[in-house]
């Protein structure tokens, strides 16, 4: 699909409404995905409410998207439903825990991926935002979230009002191994993040952060390991408050 190989991420929409009709068959679509025995592990809450998308921006680092897309969609690991049902058919789950809280998750960005490709085709644009697990806390009370439901993936949709360079891949050879996991020798690392490390604006990030190589900007700046630490401790305080560490 074209879509595919040219996407990009779109952080700048036109204010321009989608149809329900539209995004719902977009969903229904998406819901084809694969799921762990059938179930439908997942929820999803639309928000296009201005009000609404105000509260939810400090959970994303206020990012300008989550409060300029016209729709944001919150796709939720949900044991909650099927729990429910079970209980009704005089049967009792066992869902509160860790590998069910993953099989959901799982169940949960199959069909994210799915929407995505889906809705790209479709001439939207859609940005993937990874903070809904650094403050879940906050998007389940914003969103009224019962037990047996956490936030895993946010999804700004629009219509395109930019469109921004396509961002760099590693090469095939770097991440695909052949019958079993070879791993990387100190020249293979050079070979695979070598164009990564030649394209002028990460040159440029390196310059105006003051260090000395892009993997430093990673590791000190972006994504740090007491950053990592902190939201990981948050992140098991969510799993165990919305029962899945019972």
């Amino acid at each position: 699909m074209d879509s595919i190989r040219n996407r990009r991420t779109i952080r700048k929409y036109k204010q321009q409404d989608i149809p329900a009709e539209l995004l719902n068959g977009l969903l229904e679509e998406a819901f084809r995905a694969s799921t762990m025995g059938n179930m439908q592990l997942y929820s999803v809450v639309i928000t296009r409410d201005a009000e609404r998308k105000a509260l939810l921006a400090p959970a994303h680092f206020n990012q300008p998207m989550v409060t300029s897309a016209p729709v944001v969609l919150t796709f939720c690991a949900d044991f909650n439903r099927f729990s429910k049902w079970c209980r009704q058919r005089k049967a009792e789950p066992g869902y509160d825990n860790l590998i069910s809280f993953i099989n959901a998750a799982s169940d949960t960005l199959l069909a994210v991926q799915n929407f995505c490709t889906l809705a790209e085709d479709r001439g939207l644009g859609i940005c993937y935002l990874g903070t809904t697990v650094y403050n879940p806390d906050q998007i389940i009370d914003i969103l009224h979230l019962p037990e047996l439901v956490v936030p895993v993936a946010t999804i700004t949709v629009g219509y395109p009002d930019e469109c921004p360079a396509q961002p760099d891949r590693l090469p095939l050879s770097g991440i695909i191994h052949e019958e079993e996991y070879h791993d990387y020798t100190p020249e293979a690392i050079d070979a695979i993040y070598a164009m990564k490390e030649s394209l002028p604006e990460n040159k440029h990030f390196v310059e105006i952060n003051h260090t000395e190589t892009l993997a430093q900007i990673f590791t000190n700046i972006r994504y740090k390991k007491s950053d990592n630490e902190f939201m990981s401790e948050g992140l098991k305080r969510t799993l165990k408050r919305q029962g899945f560490d019972k």
